[in-house]
This record gives C-alpha cells, structure tokens and sequence, in this order.
C-alpha cells in the first residue's frame, strides 16, 4: 500500500506539472495543447495505467516463463527503427516507431524484457553459479555487449548507461564477485571514454559540464543556464503554477528533460524536493520489497525495476541542477512521453505483484 500511494502522487503530481508545462511548447511550435496532453493522459496515464493494473493482478512468477522471447522480442522490435517507413528520426537520433498516428519509442520495452531476462538467467543458474566466469561473469558481458550494439546504433547512449546500471546492481545483489566488478568497472571507464572521444555531442556534454558559462544560443550549455535560471527564479515556495516564464522561448524541450526546471520555477524549492522526496520514497519501499520476496527471480526483478526507474530520474534531476553532465532521460512520471509513461506504469504493477507475495518480517 505505501508503495502504491508514493506511486499515485507521483502520478497526480507530475501530469499536474505537465499540464502547464505543455503550455510552454505550444507557444513555440505549430503543435495543438489539446494533442500533447491526450497523448499523454491517454497512452500515457489511461492505457499505462490499464496494464499496470493487470500487471498488478498476474502473478509475477508468469514473467519467467515468458522472459527470454520477450527479451528476443524487443531487440527485434527495436531493431526495427532501422527499417525505412517504419523509424522515425528526431534530433540525430533513430529511436521511435511510426504505426500510423502512433509513435513510440522501443527502448522502453527493452529496459523491463532485459531486466526480467536477467533475472530469469541469475535464479536458474543460482548463487553458486552467479560467482563463476562461465555462469555469470560471461553471461552479463554478452547481454551488455548485445544491448550495447543495439542502443549505440541508434544512438541512445543515456538509455544504455541506465540499463547497464540496472543490470551491475541485479550481479552484485545475486552475489557477483567483487573482482568481476573491477574488472567490469575498467571495461566500463575505457568504453566510456572511447565513446566520449569518439563521439562529438557527448564531449560538447562534458566540456559544457566542466566550463557552465560558456554558453551560446545553439551551445548544449545553453539548455543547463536556462535551467539554472529557472530553478533558482523558482526561491522557497515558487512563482505558482502555470506562472513560469522559462517554458516559454528559453527552455528547451520544457516538457521533455527540463521539466524538472520548470516544476522548481513554479513550486519552488519546496516543491522541487518533494519531487525528490517521492522518488526516494519509491526507492526505499521497492527495494524493501525485494527484500522480502520468498525467491531470487522477484527480488532481482524488483531491484532491477526500482534501479530502472530512479536512476534515470535522479539523473534527469542531477543535469538539471548542473551537478552531473547534461542527458537526454525524460523524468519519469512527468515529462511528456506516452511511450515512457506506459512503460513505467507497467514496471511498478510488476512491483505491486512482487509486493503481493512478500514475507512478513
């Protein structure tokens, strides 16, 4: 039940702070109010809200079973922005399927199929096998390889980096060994690296990150001092709402990644960390869920969503402020994003399931 109330005010709350969002970027594009706000309250909020019920009432033991072709499945199914007519390309990047009026972005399904792959993978071959380099060292590198190939592609680097995070936290609580984590740790650090070089709209990130005012009008440090500003103009209680002035013509994609600035503008300091507050409160009640689930496939299942969701979150919200590099990742439950909302709701019904079978302690 707390988990559930955490999650229905994160709902309220964050439609709330989408609704005058919304008003930010009709003042700028050609795009109807009235079509952002039913995409997103009804693919969104209605359908999500739907299957995260009937994800909440089927029994959480069913995803085993179906896990691997789901995982198959969603490499296929995000393969396919490559196929032309059908991926839709915005920004640089190829990451949605255009069926017909409906867009969407397959990544999402392939964060949860991933999560419960893995999970299905680390309770078949047990703790024993979690520790060898056969069973489980090999295991996660070739599933990390996989998804690696898949996103780069695309490019969705931020999307990757949060599955991976997922997947090292779901190893190291099934037992992994600390120098299978170095080991994964250097990988890590080197490919990053590589891909920085390599890459420039990462390197515009971090120099942006390192020298914050040397902004322009096209500069990726532009978005991260509109930001600032709007937090900061936002002082202890907030403008009110619907009363922000950086939605309109300053920020970038003010429904998107920098609605967390928004929210801080018109609700002010209070209610910038309430938004926190609830995440970490989603945080504390999943991860006590996965505690006391009676069998490793649910408590991994519930790590790995809980890591899924506030990790990208905590993200979003740490570019905003300028404490990390500036990302791409919406702010789960209240950016714009059917596609991603859905997708949310379906992982916290898994996680009411999980609930539903805990032990008392």
């Amino acid at each position: 039940m707390p988990l559930l109330v955490f999650v229905s005010i994160l709902v309220i709350a964050g439609f709330i702070i989408f609704l005058s969002a919304a008003l930010g970027i009709t003042a700028s594009s050609q795009t109807k109010y009235s079509s952002i706000v039913f995409n997103q309250l009804v693919l969104g909020l209605i359908c999500g809200g739907g299957a995260a019920l009937a994800a909440a009432y089927l029994p959480y033991m069913h995803w085993r079973k179906w896990s691997f072709w789901m995982f198959i499945a969603s490499i296929i199914v995000t393969l396919a922005v490559f196929i032309p007519g059908l991926g839709m390309e915005a920004g640089g990047a190829t990451r949605w399927l255009r069926l017909g009026p409906i867009s969407f972005q397959p990544s999402e399904f392939l964060k949860i199929a991933f999560v419960l792959y893995f999970a299905t993978w680390i309770s078949m071959v047990g703790k024993k096998g979690i520790k060898t380099w056969k069973f489980g060292f090999l295991p996660f590198v070739i599933l990390a390889t996989v998804l690696s190939v898949v996103m780069l592609a695309q490019p969705d680097t931020d999307t990757l980096v949060i599955m991976l995070v997922a997947g090292a936290a779901m190893y190291f609580v099934a037992g992994g060994p600390i120098k299978h984590f170095l080991i994964l740790g250097l990988v890590g650090v080197i490919g990053l690296s590589l891909l920085i070089l390599s890459r420039p709209y990462l390197m515009d990130r971090i120099m942006t990150f390192v020298h914050p005012t040397q902004a322009d009008e096209q500069g990726s440090g532009y978005q991260i001092r509109q930001s600032l500003i709007a937090i900061g103009s936002g002082g202890f209680a907030g403008r009110g709402f619907g009363q922000s002035l950086q939605k309109f013509n300053y920020l970038p994609e003010p429904i998107g990644d920098s609605i967390y600035a928004v929210a801080a503008e018109e609700f002010g300091f209070l209610g910038a960390c309430g938004l926190i507050i609830l995440f970490f409160l989603f945080a504390w009640r999943g991860l006590k869920i996965a505690s006391r689930v009676p069998d490793t496939f649910g408590g991994l299942v519930a790590v790995g969503l809980v890591i899924l969701i506030t990790t990208q979150s905590f993200w979003n919200i740490a570019a905003m402020l300028g404490v990390i590099p500036l990302s791409g990742l919406p702010l789960l439950f209240v950016s714009h994003g059917g596609t991603a909302l859905f997708f949310t709701l379906v992982a916290t019904g898994i996680l009411l399931n999980i609930s539903r079978y805990q032990k008392t302690p």
